[in-house]
């Protein structure tokens, strides 16, 4: 037990430090507007169709609205995609981007080259990869040469790519997204609603979205 406890709490460490970073990211967000904390069900519409992966008519729906340059969402990514192995057929996820953009720079144009490469079906894919490349190009003097390298490495074609970067379908799926999320009130990356209800900071681990995702499933007697 002793030769465990180092372990332990290096992993407590480690959730307490991911719960508090997704407090101070929505701390750091002006308080909402009351008559905006409308149910999911009943808001602005957001980008159509949305980017979904799972089964269109799963029992439980997670919509993220997250930010590619937010270290929490970074940090969230692995979770989510566990979470999505763990429940299979029975979760469907939708992602909706919501850059911070005045606390992250490269965070709108992340956003774009997500949406640009979804305009040739390799939106996860992208999605994916600036998550998992975070560290490289939050940082990158100029990151679009970086998204275009991973446009190269998704077997994109990089003209296209680049310009509907830039291009006007991106950035209003990127506007409708947002538009959403401010009807709901959502205050910061990253935010998890399970089916209409959204999860508070401290539920926001592996074990709280699991226990969210249970409920969620015996409200509708599975």
């Amino acid at each position: 037990m002793k030769r465990n406890l180092p372990l332990l709490i290096i992993a407590g460490v480690l959730v307490g430090a991911f719960v508090v970073g997704v407090l101070l990211y929505r701390a750091m967000k002006p308080a909402p507007d009351k008559t905006q904390n409308n149910p999911a069900s009943m808001a602005a519409p957001g980008a159509e169709p949305p980017h979904t992966r799972g089964v269109a008519n799963a029992p439980v729906l997670l919509e993220e609205f997250g930010d590619f340059e937010c270290p929490p969402c970074g940090q969230l990514y692995p979770v989510l995609k566990e979470i999505e192995r763990d429940y299979g057929e029975r979760l469907r996820v939708d992602f909706r981007q919501n850059p911070l953009v005045t606390m992250h720079k490269h965070a709108y144009d992340a956003a774009r080259a997500a949406e640009a490469a979804g305009m040739q079906g390799k939106f996860w894919e992208m999605h994916d990869m600036l998550y998992e490349k975070q560290s490289v190009w939050t940082v990158a003097p100029d990151p679009r040469s970086e998204f275009q390298n991973y446009a190269r490495a998704l077997n994109l074609n990089e003209d296209t790519f680049m310009r509907d970067l830039v291009g006007e379908m991106a950035s209003t799926r990127v506007a409708l997204d947002l538009r959403r999320g401010k009807s709901l009130g959502v205050l910061g990356t990253p935010t998890v609603f399970i089916n209409n209800r959204q999860l508070k900071a401290e539920e926001m681990t592996q074990d709280g979205i699991h226990k969210a995702i249970e409920a969620a499933l015996k409200e509708k007697g599975l």
